[in-house]
């Protein structure tokens, strides 16, 4: 056996994906959902791959964020859900239909490798970033579900923006809302 086999390339793109989701700080319960790996499984790959002087990863516990009202609580908080939300939107891992979907349709393995270059280009670009991956996780969860937050085109400029569902506030992005 060889391990290029087809058979376990999905075997090691799951173990690779957790490896990701464990580099940018995500839960355990988060990276089972999106890998579908044991809890043990995750541990150990933890303990294996990232304990080591120089590779060591803060371990988060607890519950997973979920608060919509995070995302509105500054300008900034706003601007940089919205740049996360556009680039998950341009990378696929938003859905293109309108129609609200579950968890469970939206978590998969291609969807997470997605989710990580998504999170990785965000970090790349905002110098001093204050969404977690995990933030980013419930983010994705709640535009896809569309009950508390949703994306609508700024009125002026057309930017991608996201926005409270229940505001009646014009949707505005930040640099339009300094402008006015």
């Amino acid at each position: 056996m060889r391990i290029s086999d087809d058979r376990y390339s999905r075997d090691r793109f799951r173990l690779d994906l957790a490896l990701r989701f464990i580099r940018h700080e995500a839960r355990t319960q988060t990276i089972r959902a999106w890998t579908g790996l044991s809890d043990d499984r995750i541990r150990k790959l933890y303990r294996s791959y990232l304990t080591e002087p120089g590779f060591a990863v803060a371990r988060l516990r607890g519950k997973s964020p979920q608060q919509s009202a995070f995302f509105m609580r500054s300008p900034q908080l706003q601007e940089e859900s919205s740049l996360l939300a556009s680039l998950c939107s341009l990378l696929g891992v938003l859905p293109r239909t309108e129609a609200p979907l579950n968890r469970q349709a939206l978590v998969n393995l291609s969807r997470g490798e997605l989710l990580c270059q998504a999170f990785e280009v965000y970090r790349e670009l905002v110098t001093d970033p204050r969404i977690s991956f995990e933030h980013l996780v419930y983010l994705v969860s709640a535009l896809a579900g569309g009950e508390e937050l949703t994306l609508a085109n700024c009125d002026q400029c057309g930017a991608l923006t996201v926005v409270d569902r229940m505001s009646f506030k014009a949707h505005r992005c930040l640099h339009c809302a300094s402008v006015a």
